[in-house]
């Protein structure tokens, strides 16, 4: 097996399994319907550990392309192998999706709001506002990318590694991932979406392309803070790669910011002519 499949089917096993809690716990009729937050963020870390278990010795098991670019970054992936993993890790999340429609066939059509069915395969924001949004998945994949290497950093029994990221992957989400269900990889939210827009999902509604920039380029941002970050403190190792993260993320988040101004302003003023 090569790493392009590798990566393609670690990331359809870690959709399989996460977007299938998502399809478990909210859609109607089923067996797990209102499983609830816990046991969501359990599914996603063991889907996770599962996913590294599979294809780790095959492609490293990156399953995400903030991972990948992040380490990319921080000199330890080289910079050609970047594009093929992340088509790779967009097609496995599309496949991964398709598999979770299929296994749910029956349940889209007793399932009438069309949230929650984009909700089994993307993410979405507790309370929209562009800045906090793209703040909490930045936040998230820094912490997401800053775990992964200090973790690899220590001496696991061998076979434990996964589990350690699995771990990882559900404190994240336990204590992160309640403003924008923390998407913290930009396969797992916008391959599901495409595949949300294809496929033939009764009443499935709208897939939200107003939002899915944010968990795309949060990820990017936070993943790249999170490697050189690691690079600097961690290792002593300062770099101007350091210096042009943060200015690009800073810059982000301004942009950010005054675009929820102005969104918030025109919503103040139809509030007063109303």
């Amino acid at each position: 097996m090569t790493p392009f499949i590798g990566e393609m089917i670690g990331t359809m096993i870690l959709i399989v399994f996460g977007a299938g809690i998502g399809a478990g716990s909210s859609l109607k009729k089923s067996y797990a319907q209102n499983a609830g937050w816990i046991v969501t963020t359990l599914a996603w870390g063991l889907a996770v550990t599962m996913g590294v278990f599979a294809v780790g010795s095959i492609s490293g098991a990156h399953l995400n392309p903030a991972v990948t670019l992040a380490l990319a970054i921080n000199g330890s992936f080289p910079w050609a192998q970047v594009p093929g993993y992340i088509i790779a890790q967009l097609i496995g999340a599309m496949l991964g999706a398709a598999i979770v429609y299929l296994q749910y066939l029956p349940h889209w059509a007793v399932t009438e709001d069309p949230a929650t069915k984009l909700g089994v395969f993307a993410t979405s924001p507790a309370i929209p506002h562009t800045f906090s949004n793209l703040l909490s998945e930045i936040i998230g994949t820094f912490v997401l990318v800053l775990g992964l290497l200090f973790i690899g950093a220590n001496e696991f029994t061998e076979g434990l590694n996964p589990l350690a990221v699995g771990l990882l992957i559900v404190v994240i989400g336990m204590s992160l991932g309640g403003t924008t269900g923390y998407a913290i990889n930009p396969a797992r939210d916008l391959g599901p979406r495409i595949a949300h827009f294809l496929l033939p999902i009764s009443g499935k509604g709208s897939s939200n392309w107003g939002y899915s920039w944010i968990p795309v380029v949060g990820p990017f941002l936070g993943g790249s803070l999170g490697a050189v970050f690691y690079r600097a403190v961690f290792l002593g190792e300062m770099t101007g790669t350091l210096w042009g993260v943060v200015i690009i993320n800073l810059v982000a988040l301004i942009l950010a910011y005054s675009f929820s101004k102005k969104i918030s302003h025109a919503v103040d003023d139809v509030e007063k002519a109303a």
